[in-house]
């Protein structure tokens, strides 16, 4: 009996030997561990500070996965029975990026598509979170996005009541069928909404010293529709003059002061305005032929043959019209440059004319709704056809024009 109790004494002796030995192995690792710690929460504080690339919660990742294949599939049928062509680059055509878009609407969804001019789709949800998060409401939205090449973007905007952030998700078509290959989560820097619905903000980015070139973290997109008319003008008038490679909607004139029009540079842009497909030069050799040029410059301006021979970079002894395709030797790129044109007020003048009062929406670092604002002045036939009779920057606005570089020349 003696002989158990001893042993049993002994054993609980053991037993609180290794306790203790274990505390005291544990009261070794603990600064290690809570060293460890503080580190992870000095790194999640850092880029909690720096807003972009955060943390994704997995709860957050498994949603943003789920919703990307389920709009997806949505739109598979599409897809799938869509002429993709033969690039290796695929390139959907807009009547079925439309459709698309229309799939995805029906389920209540707010969603766009990349079309310039194209309207948000159950776009009341995106205004009503904008309205609470102006009160200071927390709450949250998601959008979508129809990519031309028939990808999705999904964009949830999460707002807690002080700040906003964005949780960014892309999704495209590989063989077994759509994949989510993008996620990202970032805080809004900065955020506005205009009474013309453009939702403009700026996301947190990389910044000197990290980073030695400009990260571009502007952001616009059009939540409230573009009227119908202006739309139809917009994309009538000015998409395809744009503000680059000519200056038609980039400087001052009227049809008694032409002469500083850059008609060498506007030329391919009316062509494919007039035929709807690309100018190619390779059947002109080094120059336009004169009556060609001058036909199709007259049919949109009200300038005369000898007048676009005075003006324009012309070679009279060949009969021909010098042209350059638009590149490095021959354009600066710059911000404005990309903007979009954009109508936003139509006047109807007495003489038959109406005025076009057209805005420069500058996505690229700006993020400005109206750039430059400028009215441009144009005359309907009875055919439907028009002519451009002038163009006017207003107030101030010609001192965010970059100076202008001719595309054949020196002026």
């Amino acid at each position: 009996m003696n002989m158990i109790k001893q042993v049993g004494i002994l054993g609980s002796f053991v037993l609180l030997s290794v306790v203790i030995m274990i505390g005291c192995v544990k009261r070794v690792e603990s600064p290690q561990k809570a060293s460890v710690k503080e580190a992870e929460n000095k790194v999640i504080s850092e880029q909690q500070e720096k807003g972009y690339d955060l943390p994704i919660e997995e709860n957050e990742k498994q949603e943003a996965q789920s919703d990307c294949i389920e709009v997806m599939e949505l739109i598979s049928e599409i897809y799938a029975k869509a002429d993709k062509g033969k690039a290796s680059n695929v390139v959907i055509g807009q009547k079925t990026l439309l459709e698309m878009r229309n799939r995805v609407k029906r389920t209540g969804r707010p969603v766009m598509t990349s079309i310039t001019y194209s309207n948000m789709g159950n776009y009341g949800k995106m205004e009503s979170f904008l309205a609470d998060c102006r009160e200071g409401k927390s709450g949250t939205v998601t959008i979508y996005e129809i990519h031309s090449d028939g990808g999705i973007g999904r964009e949830k905007y999460i707002f807690d009541g002080k700040e906003l952030f964005v949780l960014s998700a892309s999704a495209g078509w590989e063989e077994g069928g759509p994949v989510v290959f993008y996620l990202s989560y970032t805080r809004i820097k900065e955020w506005s909404y205009s009474k013309k619905g453009w939702f403009c903000y700026q996301l947190c980015v990389p910044e000197p010293p990290e980073v030695t070139e400009i990260v571009d973290g502007s952001r616009m997109i059009r939540i409230k529709p573009m009227k119908k008319r202006y739309r139809e003008l917009s994309k009538k008038c000015v998409l395809g003059l744009g503000y680059q490679g000519n200056n038609l909607l980039c400087s001052n004139w009227d049809d008694s002061h032409m002469m500083k029009l850059d008609f060498n540079g506007m030329f391919d842009c009316l062509y494919e305005m007039k035929y709807g497909k690309k100018f190619e030069v390779k059947s002109y050799g080094d120059g336009i032929p004169g009556s060609e040029f001058e036909s199709l410059i007259m049919e949109y301006l009200p300038v005369t043959p000898a007048e676009l021979r005075k003006y324009a970079v012309y070679n009279e002894k060949k009969g021909e019209y010098a042209w350059e395709r638009l590149g490095c030797s021959n354009y600066d790129l710059t911000y404005f440059g990309m903007s979009i044109p954009e109508v936003t007020k139509v006047r109807e003048n007495k003489d038959g004319t109406i005025t076009l009062t057209v805005e420069a929406v500058c996505e690229m670092v700006a993020g400005e709704e109206a750039a430059v604002t400028h009215e441009l002045t144009v005359r309907f036939r009875e055919d439907g056809k028009f002519q451009y009779l002038g163009n006017k920057i207003l107030g101030n606005d010609m001192k965010n024009i970059p100076n202008y570089r001719y595309r054949v020349g020196k002026r």
